[in-house]
């Protein structure tokens, strides 16, 4: 099942960052606006015993007795704390110190799988514990993005002792956003197979990488937090939709503001959010307003004193070539060492913009991308409908989902309480009602009826609900053959309004008739199906 497999990795093993420290970070040492930062690497380890690679933007050669406050910032699911230089070119003039890391699965982080929120929450724990110790450091922040943004909401409910907090394009219920990407990148999974594919990505998932999808909710925890809060968010975006932010922003308890800006999930942010967050963070971790890190000595490129010249030596014409010797202000200069050794180029910007450019050719911003290749959804639909799907072919359900949750498994506690602790109904319309679109294929969207009330307890209510689905899927064979052969007889017969009432009562008849024979062979298709899904009930047995 390729399709459906590459829906688990998306979500627990999405492509994973590949950056050298030497080459994709800022500089082990640095200037911004005539001042002189360092970067310092260092390693913590969360409490499942994985070693999280780190790295600690601040000013160079701070005073034993100066404390500054420190933004956490976290990457998103594809990302990695190269994604982290610009949050450090916008912070780190206002004496906001940056550290940031490699989630566990993330970069080069011990780990093989992302929890989009649910571990890296416990990484983030483990980091503010490890700044709490630091003699350098005061009031702490977060600023996430994407997968970031939900660990510092879900962080942050726990934790109130945090400062502020900037939630980059957060999304905000991780089933809801699966059943959008579905719709939004014409994922062909039709609406009689949706339970079916999430009961197996939900138990291949948990059995996998540990969590379960329904955990993450974000407008649950945001009714919970108390932390000032700035959201953020694209008004293009198509992967984490803006309504995301909006309803975790409307649930949220604590002083907040949102800003809305042009662009799309992996868009460069537009200055004015850089300037709106560096507000936010001097107004809640009230840095100190003089400047702390050292100042940098005036470069001296050439020294023309005492340089005798004749007479016909034109001085512009020497001054040129001099500048053609040094790089252009703001430029950085050709990198001459090899991955193994440091970078010899600096970040040498006197404006934030200019910094910022300078970093951005270097590093992009990690892309999130949805790989989904749909060409081998109907060899999935057809795996997905096989008369073996009840037993052992879905990992993590069935036999061994009953082995993790006891005999009767508890799938219908789980949902009943997602689904209180939601506000829904038993529709699932209604939970997909916020800002999915429908295809007027009718595929993705179940119906009114296809209720999770009915979501398999037991190995009985498996086969059941995939019985149901066959059903319906030959309902659909049965109604499309009808139209076909509708319009077939429409073309066949362009003059039926001449036809006498005599004729067309014997035409009605042998309609009929026809529809009845044609009808049989689905359903004896459908008793044949049912047959065999009792007989190997019954052999089970």
């Amino acid at each position: 099942m390729k399709m459906i497999e590459q829906l688990v990795n998306f979500v627990i093993r999405p492509p994973r960052a590949d950056y050298s420290p030497s080459h994709d970070l800022l500089e082990s040492e640095f200037l911004l606006k005539g001042r002189k930062y360092q970067r310092k690497d260092l390693e913590v380890t969360n409490k499942r015993g994985q070693v999280l690679q780190c790295s600690h933007y601040l000013p160079q050669n701070l005073p034993e007795d100066i404390e500054l406050p420190c933004v956490i910032y976290c990457h998103g699911n594809s990302g990695c704390r190269a994604d982290a230089n610009e949050a450090a070119i916008i912070l780190l003039p206002s004496n906001v110190t940056v550290f940031t890391l490699d989630f566990s699965g993330s970069g080069l982080s011990d780990g093989d799988y992302v929890s989009l929120g649910w571990n890296e929450m416990e990484d983030l724990k483990a980091v503010v514990t490890f700044l709490r110790t630091e003699k350098h450091v005061s009031r702490i922040g977060l600023w996430g993005r994407s997968m970031g943004a939900v660990t510092c909401l879900m962080y942050g409910a726990q934790d109130p002792s945090i400062a502020g907090m900037v939630l980059d394009s957060p999304f905000a219920n991780l089933f809801d956003l699966m059943m959008e990407l579905v719709d939004v990148y014409k994922i062909r999974l039709p609406k009689f197979t949706v339970k079916v594919a999430v009961q197996y990505m939900r138990r291949a998932i948990q059995k996998k990488a540990a969590f379960d999808i329904m955990d993450l909710d974000s407008v649950q925890v945001a009714a919970k937090s108390f932390i000032p809060a700035l959201f953020g968010h694209a008004t293009e975006d198509l992967f984490i939709q803006p309504h995301h932010s909006d309803l975790i922003f409307k649930a949220y308890a604590g002083d907040k503001n949102i800003i809305k800006f042009e662009g799309d999930h992996n868009s460069p942010r537009p200055q004015f959010y850089y300037d709106s967050i560096t507000i936010f963070f001097y107004n809640v971790l009230r840095p100190p307003d003089e400047p702390v890190a050292p100042e940098a000595p005036d470069t001296v490129y050439f020294d023309t004193d005492g340089l005798e010249m004749d007479d016909d030596v034109d001085e512009s014409v020497l001054y040129e070539i001099m500048g053609a010797e040094r790089p252009a202000h703001g430029t950085p200069q050709t990198p001459t060492s090899t991955s193994s050794g440091p970078r010899q180029d600096g970040l040498a910007a006197e404006t934030t913009e200019e910094a910022l450019n300078q970093t951005r050719s270097r590093w992009q911003m990690t892309r999130v991308e949805v790989p989904v290749n749909t060409s081998n959804s109907q060899d999935d639909l057809s795996e997905l409908l096989r008369g073996d799907l009840s037993a052992d072919a879905l990992e993590g359900s069935s036999s061994s989902a009953l082995s993790e949750n006891g005999e009767n498994g508890n799938y219908r506690d789980d949902f009943a309480r997602y689904r209180a602790s939601r506000g829904h109904s038993d529709s699932w319309d209604r939970q997909l009602s916020n800002g999915v679109s429908r295809d007027s294929s009718g595929l993705v969207s179940p119906r009114t009826e296809d209720s999770f009330a009915h979501f398999p307890s037991n190995r009985d209510d498996e086969e059941r609900m995939v019985m149901e689905a066959i059903a319906a899927s030959l309902q659909d064979l049965e109604v499309k053959a009808a139209e076909q052969k509708e319009a077939a007889e429409v073309v066949s017969s362009p003059a039926e309004d001449t036809v006498g009432e005599t004729s067309k009562e014997d035409s009605q008849d042998t309609a009929g008739a026809t529809s009845k024979e044609d009808s049989s062979l689905p359903q004896r298709t459908r008793f044949s199906f049912f047959r065999g899904m009792g007989s190997r009930k019954s052999s089970s047995r």
